[in-house]
């Protein structure tokens, strides 16, 4: 062999050398990866006293709430207020067309005039007494009919409040909607709807706080005046009444309004956002919380309470004094050693 070709074959036997000396290597490399612990780093969790505070939305109602409506079918006379006016209790509000009620009134004369001659001839033997007692009657029916109709041809509103409906004008005849409807604006009231595990926390006197989109930044004072004593079988809801005093008026029935109610404070473990791992086509969250006798990690599932800054209130899963990962989840699962840096 001549040196040119001893040349080449030495040069393919130290590439093949090299060749297998580095995927050795990378092998090794691959093997020590494999065998490497994760590193990670933990935060120790407390358990904090965290206020048990929950917001509701509903809309703003009156306390009370009448319809002005008469007791037939009167042709209207007069409306004698508007939309947005105050009125006040035992105020005339309506008048209704009194051709009916002349009508009666004449009748009433004319069955009078006839009791009179009747009462003549009982007197003289002329009639007799169930004839005189039956026209008598007759008279009287009418005369409790009358004042029956004179009370129902002007309307009164029978609370002090706002006219917030008008359904009718000046000379129409009334067809079954009210005629006005008149609301007492204060106080007014919220209605929610509470979770029965909230049934024992919640009483009569409770202050809530509540805020009105009309009002940014406000917060008006409102207080619990009915625990409605039954739950909803399918809701597992139960109905509650927030009176908010409104002597200015500024709240009004139909605004919007979110009612905060405080529960009292408990005390719950406390855990940093990063800890928190979501389950891959899941809602559940979970997290990784070391144990340093062992070196290693459990997988474990929390129940969240509410979301405080850069921290999440948690009523299962952690216990206080646990440390949980916080950096270094990718490469973990359930039972990982697992080493801890800073």
């Amino acid at each position: 062999m001549n040196a040119k070709y001893l040349t080449l074959a030495l040069g393919l036997v130290m590439l093949a050398s090299c060749g297998d000396k580095k995927k050795e290597e990378e092998a090794n490399a691959a093997a020590a990866a494999a065998t490497a612990k994760p590193q990670v780093k933990v935060a120790k969790v407390q358990t904090q006293s965290i206020p048990q505070t929950e917001t509701y939305t509903a809309t703003v109602e009156s306390d009370v709430k009448n319809n002005i409506t008469p007791n037939m079918a009167y042709r209207i006379e007069q409306i004698l207020v508007d939309v947005g006016d105050r009125v006040s209790k035992g105020q005339c509000l309506v008048k209704l067309d009194e051709s009916a009620l002349n009508q009666m009134k004449l009748q009433i004369e004319n069955q009078k005039i006839e009791l009179g001659r009747t009462e003549q001839l009982f007197n003289v033997g002329g009639a007799s007494k169930s004839e005189y007692d039956n026209m008598k009657t007759q008279v009287e029916v009418l005369e409790t009919q009358y004042r029956q109709l004179a009370q129902n041809t002007q309307l009164y509103s029978p609370i002090s409040g706002v006219v917030t409906a008008r359904n009718y004008d000046n000379g129409d005849m009334y067809g079954g909607l009210p005629i006005l409807t008149i609301e007492q604006t204060n106080p007014v009231k919220l209605m929610i709807n509470v979770s029965e595990n909230r049934y024992k926390d919640i009483h009569k006197g409770l202050d809530v706080d509540i805020t009105l989109d009309a009002y940014e930044g406000e917060t008006f004072s409102g207080k619990v005046t009915i625990v409605n004593p039954t739950v909803d079988a399918v809701t597992h809801t139960f109905p509650v009444e927030i009176t908010i005093n409104n002597k200015d008026q500024r709240v009004r029935p139909g605004m919007f309004a979110r009612a905060t109610v405080n529960y009292g404070s408990q005390d719950h473990v406390v855990i940093p956002d990063e800890a928190l791992v979501k389950q891959i086509g899941a809602g559940d969250r979970y997290v990784y919380v070391y144990d340093a006798k062992k070196g290693t990690v459990s997988y474990n599932r929390v129940e969240l309470g509410k979301h405080l800054d850069k921290y999440y209130e948690i009523f299962s899963g952690v216990n206080s004094g646990d440390q949980v990962v916080i950096a270094g989840q990718a490469r973990l699962n359930n039972g990982k050693a697992v080493e801890v840096v800073k």
